[in-house]
């Protein structure tokens, strides 16, 4: 991966015509997008835009495409629904695929959450006020709850999601108001080998050709799919090259506004612990898999997760760790410091804040083992469950502004859905998990520690993780038999205590429970000491730097990402690498091609049995300039016209250093084309149901029986 030095214009000003950032949608610059494509969005269209886009609640994107609540995102984003459904039906959905050939056989996901945004609103003052001139340590504590009492008064029912959105990390606060949604259905998934073909060696590659795709649909709670008037058709043609394109998606996170000290810290500390730890966890479930047939099914959703994020990171860390880029990021910085001393009012207000963020840096990387080990806790699903009940048990006496924010009024449908699912457990996989993150907790904090005598006492970590998930009735959700009367959840559920309450869980002898309880005021110390000695003051240094930004530059800039609807703009290029020209198509026909037979080169059995009918000059997978970062996988390409022209699943390996800086001249965006879509769906699946909705008929009503 070779990284030249960058631009980096959106560290400073709008960049000039550019196609970077990542822009909100009541800030979009549609004056600018009209100077280099001659296309001006305007209000009604971003609108419709923002309508027809949703999020799914615990990562990615995705969009409405049909009127009848059809839902279209990648399979990799969907891979927990299917390999959940895989094994509360015993088949593996995710090796062959899943199609619902009537309404009635779509099936619903469990815990799946997707959130509609309809209103942005600029709350900046309030929260602001709320804590002008409060001390360092006060200063978390007392947003959070001044956040808390914006967010419940917006959240008016179970059907709203309501969040305070932190922009320019600290420099504008606004609200967003989301329609929640937690009926979710299956539709339609391809097979893995076709959705991930190239496997992890093509993972961030260009040229690409994968059909990442999962069809899903929103049911209202009258129990029929959601009727919308909003959503995105799709183009039969697709894009051509050099057309203008757009992204709407959700970006996860962006770093391209943090200080040099802070990035210092992410090359030479927090990435490279990241990754070692990847690392290992890889080879636990690689080794894991190893197993059987049985352990590979249901781990595959963990390792493409393990995977995806080492290889992520990894390109991150080489983008830091790149001399002429991060020289760059140096020379920019000190730029703008100059500007601000140059002006004494500036230099008054302003002048300290990079000296006060790299104190709080180093006094962060201090707490950093400690608050990752018992604030982050072992890495198994039963645990979080435990860990979950007992606080919600806790923090729901307290009033909503004082509770931690996760259990928040705003927060708690999501909450109950996630500790309530009817998700299967794997107890093996839980025991290999809980062995292998105790083992590296006491690695972490070492043997001496008090909480790691708490959790081993005199055992190894393999015998307390095997007592913990064999003894636990966590696993168990516990709804009550639909034909007993009176029915009551099953003794000792997630259910039983969830609605047992504090004094179900105090009472509970459950080992999970009792071993989540045993650290909990160690883990809470630790957070609130974080959240007191650094995360209240960085708050604190980060509005004023984000005030500094704007004092210097002006305002015209966009935001680092936060997992919060956004806008791209772009077009379909091709470009250079090491000499060579990347083109920006690829074909049908180029995946038969680069099929050797072996995974992950081994195209499924449908698709070989279909290549006669399949027109194979069909572009299959296209690169746009669009700035995307994780999060926006799942988010729709679209035309000016709002028509699906391609649906995002990756970016090349350039991509990967865009979470510090954009490069339009190698940074790419990876969507499968709308035509493959359409072709593949009709040719290798007979979808054809599916393929009139998506060209406008709607879908039939349950039990209708259409194919």
């Amino acid at each position: 991966m070779s990284l030249r030095p960058l631009a980096l214009a959106a560290l400073v000003a709008l960049p000039a015509l550019a196609d970077e950032g990542m822009w909100t949608f009541n800030a979009f610059p549609s004056a600018e997008v009209k100077k280099k494509y001659g296309f001006e969005p305007t209000k009604e269209w971003l609108d419709q835009v923002r309508l027809a886009s949703v999020r799914i609640a615990g990562g990615c994107s995705a969009s409405l495409v049909s009127a009848d609540g059809l839902v279209m995102t990648n399979h990799h984003c969907a891979r927990t629904c299917i390999e959940n459904l895989s094994g509360l039906s015993k088949k593996d959905f995710n090796r062959d695929g899943f199609l619902a050939k009537t309404l009635a056989e779509e099936a619903k996901c469990p815990a799946m959450e997707m959130n509609q945004l309809v209103e942005i609103v600029d709350v900046t003052r309030r929260v602001q006020d709320a804590t002008r001139g409060v001390a360092d340590d006060r200063f978390a504590e007392t947003q959070k709850t001044e956040i808390a009492k914006i967010e419940k008064e917006c959240a008016t029912s179970d059907e709203f999601r309501c969040d305070v959105v932190t922009l320019y990390r600290g420099g504008r606060y606004d609200l967003y108001k989301y329609r929640r949604f937690q009926d979710v259905r299956l539709v339609m998934a391809p097979e893995d080998a076709i959705a991930f073909f190239g496997g992890d060696p093509d993972n961030f590659m260009f040229p690409r050709y994968d059909l990442d795709v999962t069809f899903l649909r929103l049911w209202g709670p009258d129990g029929k799919p959601l009727k919308t008037d909003t959503f995105f058709r799709f183009s039969a043609a697709g894009a051509k090259d050099g057309e203008l394109t757009f992204v709407s998606g959700n970006p996860g996170g962006t770093s391209r506004t943090l200080t040099v000290a802070q990035l210092k810290d992410d090359r030479d500390a927090r990435l490279p612990m990241r990754l070692f730890r990847l690392a290992e966890l890889r080879g636990l479930v690689t080794e894991y898999q190893n197993r059987g047939a049985e352990q590979k099914r249901h781990s595959n959703d963990t390792l493409f997760g393990v995977e995806n994020g080492f290889k992520a990171l990894k390109g991150r860390h080489a983008a830091l760790a790149d001399a002429a880029f991060f020289g760059k990021l140096v020379a920019n910085e000190d730029d703008f410091r100059k500007k601000v001393n140059a002006d004494p009012k500036l230099k008054a207000d302003f002048g300290r804040v990079w000296d006060e963020i790299e104190r709080l840096t180093a006094k962060s990387a201090a707490l950093r083992k400690e608050y990752g080990a018992l604030e982050g806790g072992p890495y198994a699903d039963l645990f979080g469950k435990a860990r979950a009940l007992v606080r919600l048990a806790d923090e729901s006496g307290k009033p909503n502004g004082e509770r931690l924010k996760e259990f928040t009024d705003s927060r708690l449908p999501q909450l109950k859905a996630q500790l309530l699912s009817n998700a299967p457990i794997y107890k093996e996989l839980e025991i290999a998990r809980l062995t292998w993150s105790l083992t590296k907790i006491r690695e972490d904090l070492s043997p001496d520690h008090p909480v790691v005598k708490k959790m081993l006492g005199a055992r190894a970590p393999a015998e307390v993780a095997r007592e913990l998930v064999t003894g636990t009735k966590l696993d168990v959700q516990g709804a009550p038999d639909p034909k007993a009367k009176n029915g009551k959840p099953a003794p000792g559920s997630r259910l039983a205590l969830f609605e047992g309450g504090k004094a179900a869980v105090d009472a509970s002898k459950d080992p999970m429970i009792a071993f989540a309880r045993s650290f909990d005021a160690e883990a809470r110390a630790v957070r609130t000491r974080f959240e007191n000695e650094v995360e209240g003051p960085l708050k604190k240094q980060q509005e004023l730097l984000a005030k500094a930004r704007f004092a210097v530059y002006g305002e015209k800039l966009y935001p680092d990402a936060t997992f919060t609807l956004r806008l791209s703009f772009g077009a379909v290029k091709g470009y250079v690498e090491d000499g060579r020209e990347v083109k920006p198509f690829t074909t049908l026909g180029g995946a038969f091609e680069r099929h050797t037979g072996a995974e992950p080169f081994a195209l499924p059995k449908k698709w070989l049995d279909a290549k006669g009918a399949l027109a194979l000059d069909t572009p299959f997978n296209l690169a746009t300039t669009n700035d995307i970062i994780g999060g926006n996988s799942g988010s729709p390409l679209i035309n000016k016209d709002r028509e699906v022209v391609g649906l995002i699943f990756d970016g090349n390996i350039q991509s990967l250093g865009g979470d510090y800086g954009f490069d339009e001249t190698v940074n790419r965006a990876v969507s499968v084309h709308s035509a493959a879509l359409l072709e593949a769906l009709a040719k290798v699946y007979g979808a054809q149901r599916l393929v009139e909705e998506l060209k406008g008929a709607p879908a039939p009503s349950a039990g209708a029986g259409q194919k």
